[in-house]
């Protein structure tokens, strides 16, 4: 069951921003898995699961009963986090962490910047979706600023101490914008406590700073659909059995990507990717009254810094019954100190990914 006839891929919408990609170049097709491979597709937005009576329903009234259902709800922000932020706020202050409407008001806002303007953006802590989200955002609206708007600068408040692929993101943030870009920890005074979107202005630990644009990252949970129906425990996220997906909160139900607890496994594309194959071998075992196979997991994260400046993280996993956890010795991060040509080759692998992994997911 999918809302849309086309689907934007989130990581990607940085690109968007960056002003190197548009919207249409990001948007994926669903029409091939019924082509190609004759997967029914449902276009309507599901509303409701009555876990009780395994049926599920659609927006309009309609009904779908289910033997398994695997559900893949994403994530809601959470308006109520810091005050002054809320769902108002977010149409002057976006977050911009759900593809569409958001994704082009903040490009209109950076486009409206004026030069030597100030950029905010606020990041979270974790669990969040996309760790290294903010940080590529960070750098490509960094390439159009140093591109368009010069004499402009960033800053990233974060209310963590430390972020994905840091050592990699700060050497190229120092080689490619000197002077452009200022990353505050949480433990320095960068978490958020107030953001007042009339003002133009976020209070945190260190004081209170005015910018022309802000990007606020709130806090996350699973989308209300998991929430509402009882998959989500106290924490806003969904526990699963790390062997199969399965929820341990209701039966005969899977939560894959954002939204589930999956131990030492980031809530990102690539994850999910993975998380997918796992659940529906788990099904097909179980359907057959089988325990599902001993899996791995693996996760891929490319990260632009520029257009043609690529850095990236491969971790591998071992799921056990007590837990996902990386494997030793398997997976790796870019070498610290690459050559110009190393950077763009790795640029290009991020677009061949890319194209392999929206290939793989829609046919």
């Amino acid at each position: 069951i999918e809302r849309d006839a086309r689907f934007v891929t989130c990581p990607f919408s940085n690109y968007v921003l960056g002003g190197f990609r548009r919207m249409e170049q990001l948007t994926q097709s669903y029409d091939a898995l019924g082509k190609r491979h004759g997967v029914s597709v449902l276009r309507g937005e599901a509303t409701g699961i009555d876990t009780a009576r395994k049926r599920v329903t659609i927006a309009g009234g309609r009904q779908l009963s289910y033997d398994r259902l695997i559900v893949s709800p994403g994530v809601d922000m959470n308006f109520s986090a810091v005050p002054g932020y809320d769902a108002k706020a977010a149409e002057r202050v976006p977050h911009a962490w759900k593809v569409g409407a958001q994704t082009l008001l903040l490009r209109r806002q950076l486009e409206a910047m004026k030069d030597g303007g100030t950029f905010i953006l606020c990041a979270p802590a974790n669990p969040f979706r996309c760790p290294p989200g903010p940080y590529e955002r960070v750098s490509l609206i960094a390439w159009y600023l140093k591109n368009r708007k010069p004499k402009s600068k960033i800053l990233l408040l974060d209310a963590k101490d430390n972020f994905s692929k840091q050592g990699l993101f700060q050497a190229a943030w120092e080689s490619e914008y000197p002077g452009m870009i200022t990353w505050i920890a949480g433990k320095d005074g960068g978490v958020v406590e107030r953001v007042d979107a009339r003002a133009m202005s976020v209070k945190a630990g260190f004081g209170e700073e005015k910018g022309d644009v802000i990007n606020f990252i709130p806090p996350q949970s699973a989308g209300r659909i998991a929430r509402d129906a009882g998959l989500a425990d106290e924490r806003g996220w969904c526990p699963i059995d790390p062997m199969s997906f399965a929820s341990t909160r209701v039966k005969e139900v899977y939560v894959i990507g954002d939204a589930a607890i999956a131990g030492a496994m980031p809530k990102s594309g690539s994850s999910a990717n993975a998380q997918a194959k796992l659940a529906a071998a788990a099904i097909v075992a179980s359907l057959a009254n089988k325990a599902p196979d001993v899996p791995a997991l693996l996760n891929i994260c490319y990260s632009l810094v520029t257009p043609e400046y690529g850095i990236s993280v491969t971790d591998v996993y071992r799921a056990t019954p007590q837990g996902i956890t990386p494997t030793p010795n398997a997976g790796g991060v870019s070498p610290a100190l690459a050559s110009a040509a190393d950077r763009k080759l790795e640029a290009e692998y991020t677009q061949a990914w890319y194209r392999a992994i929206t290939a793989d997911g829609w046919g």
